[in-house]
């Protein structure tokens, strides 16, 4: 049987075709269908061979190409070998053309130029990985973001997630053994976030990590005494600092970090 594909073609690196066809994928059950990336096209027989190797795979194809020569032959080819393509930025320039009367640069690739923007966003991530889980407590007065709680509140992600858009983040992990780092109390000219979780949802969340690690369900890790033990403790660290808190049950990552950018903004 002949391997089925979504082609993400670009003459750029395709990042932003492949996010919508993986997004598209997730929406589905089936798991034949696989996504092959062809990045930094240039010409017409590199587009012209795509599409023939999709009509013969019964395929189809998401593209984003800024070049009107290459998307016209690109929609050309398609509708030659009955292939259906997918143009992923062409309905969305045009929409802008239309409505601002601007016209776009047609430059491959300016979502990764090597700008100051990239530059500040590779040192945030960077900074939030050697930073997290408390490992250095210089990082909470470096920050500008700094993320408290208990295990399993998704402090890193949200951490790694909040790199992404160029925000420096370290993050805490909170027990009532340890007492917090002085550097956590010293005047900010940053933002400290307290997360919080619904015990039953946290002892899912644990209980659930034990049992990947092969560990036994009864570890106090996983014990819910001890579970409201540790939240009753980040609860006082949290209005010790008076900062403002999140309850991350059932909320999703970027959800919490729209409102930290939030609150950033402000």
């Amino acid at each position: 049987m002949t391997q089925p594909y979504i082609y993400v073609c670009s003459d750029a690196v395709g990042e932003t075709a492949e996010a919508v066809a993986k997004a598209t994928l997730r929406q589905f059950a089936s798991e034949d269908v696989k996504i092959k990336r062809y990045s930094h096209l240039r010409t017409e027989d590199e587009i012209a061979r795509i599409v023939a190797e999709a009509a013969e795979t019964g395929s189809f194809i998401s593209y984003t190409l800024v070049q009107p020569e290459l998307r016209e032959w690109m929609r050309e080819e398609s509708v030659r070998r009955g292939v259906r393509a997918v143009d992923v930025m062409g309905p969305m320039m045009q929409a802008f053309v239309d409505t601002f009367g601007s016209f776009p640069k047609r430059e491959p690739g300016l979502l990764h130029s090597i700008d100051e923007a990239y530059h500040r966003r590779i040192e945030a991530i960077e900074f939030a990985v050697k930073y997290d889980d408390g490992k250095d407590a210089r990082g909470l007065v470096q920050a500008q973001v700094v993320l408290i709680g208990v295990s399993r509140t998704s402090k890193t992600p949200l951490s790694i997630f909040l790199s992404h858009k160029g925000i420096k983040v370290a993050n805490l992990p909170l027990m009532p053994e340890v007492n917090p780092p002085e550097e956590l109390k010293q005047e900010p000219g940053r933002l400290i976030v307290g997360l919080t979780m619904q015990p039953e949802h946290l002892l899912e969340i644990r209980s659930e990590r034990l049992k990947t690690l092969g560990l036994p369900s009864s570890a106090q890790y996983a014990n819910q005494e001890r579970i409201q033990a540790e939240l009753d403790y980040a609860a006082s660290v949290m209005a010790g600092l008076n900062c403002p808190v999140i309850d991350v049950t059932n909320r999703a990552i970027e959800e919490t970090a729209g409102i930290i950018m939030e609150w950033l903004n402000k």
